[in-house]
C-alpha cells in the first residue's frame, strides 16, 4: 500500500496556489483544511455558472460535432475495461518541457476550457499549460474513448460536485470509476486534493488505481481507502 508522500502533498498544496493564485481563486486551504474563503463550486453558483462537464452528457452528436466539442469519437456506450485498457497504455508518460503534456494540449484546445476558465474567474486558457493536470487526464480517457458522463473539467472539487449533483456519486469502488483523494483522509468534497481512474477494488482495504500527475507522470498506484473522498460513476455499458 502507498503511503501519502511529499510528492502528494506538495501537488495538493500546488493545485491550492494555482487555483487561489494565479487563477485567481480563493479556496478551502488543501492541506490545512481550513475555509479561507468561498469555494469555487459557491463563486460558480452566484456567477450562474455551469461546470463545462455538465456539457459532456449522453446527447447525439455528430463526428464533426463530437470533434469539435473535444471527443475524438462521438459519446457511445461503453465498458469499463476499453477505459481501464486506455490507461494502462500511458503508465509512465512523464512530463515535459514547463510541465507540459499531451492532456494539457487537449485540455486548453477544447471549448471546455474556455468555460472552466470563464467560471473560475475568467482568465486565460493558457493558464492551464503546465498545471497541475491529474484531472486533465481522467477527462482526457473521457474524451478518447467516448463514455459518456464522465465529465471534463481541470479542477477536482469542481469535478466531484457535478458527479454528486448528477446523481452519479457513492462510496463504492467499482473498475472504471473515478475516485477523489483527500491526503488529509477528510470526507468532505471541498477539500479533494487528486483525482485517478479505478482499476479495482483490492479487497484489502486499498484501490488499484491509475493517476495523472504522480511523481511527474502517470504512474498505477494502490491506494488506501482511508484516503479516498468518494467516487463519481460514468454512464458505462451494462
Amino acid at each position: 500500500m502507498d503511503n501519502v508522500t511529499a510528492e502528494d502533498k506538495a501537488v495538493g498544496a500546488a493545485v491550492g496556489a494555482v487555483l487561489a493564485g494565479a487563477v485567481g481563486l480563493a479556496l478551502i486551504n488543501p492541506l490545512a483544511g481550513d475555509a479561507v474563503a468561498e469555494t469555487t463550486a459557491q463563486a460558480a453558483a452566484k456567477n450562474g455558472s455551469v461546470a463545462a462537464s455538465a456539457s459532456n452528457g449522453s446527447a447525439t452528436l455528430s463526428a464533426a460535432e463530437a470533434r469539435a466539442a473535444g471527443y475524438k469519437v462521438p459519446p457511445r456506450d461503453v465498458a469499463p475495461d476499453e477505459v481501464i485498457k486506455l490507461a494502462e497504455k500511458q503508465v509512465g508518460i512523464s512530463e515535459g518541457p514547463g510541465g507540459q503534456t499531451k492532456y494539457h494540449d487537449w485540455f486548453v484546445s477544447t471549448p471546455h476550457a474556455k468555460a472552466t476558465a470563464k467560471r473560475d474567474g475568467g482568465f486565460s486558457v493558457k493558464a492551464y499549460n503546465g498545471a497541475q493536470w491529474c484531472n486533465m487526464f481522467v477527462s482526457w480517457l473521457g474524451a478518447q474513448t467516448g463514455v459518456k458522463n464522465m465529465g471534463w473539467d481541470a479542477y477536482t472539487v469542481q469535478h466531484a460536485s457535478w458527479f454528486k449533483d448528477s446523481g452519479r456519486w457513492g462510496q463504492k469502488a467499482k473498475p472504471g470509476s473515478v475516485v477523489f483523494f483527500d491526503w488529509d483522509r477528510g470526507s468532505s468534497i471541498s477539500a479533494i486534493d487528486h483525482v485517478g481512474i479505478v482499476v479495482k477494488d483490492n479487497g484489502d482495504g486499498t484501490v488499484k488505481t491509475i493517476e495523472g500527475n504522480t511523481n511527474n507522470k502517470v504512474e498505477k498506484k494502490n491506494r488506501s481507502k482511508s484516503l479516498i473522498v468518494g467516487y463519481g460513476y460514468p454512464d458505462y455499458k451494462a
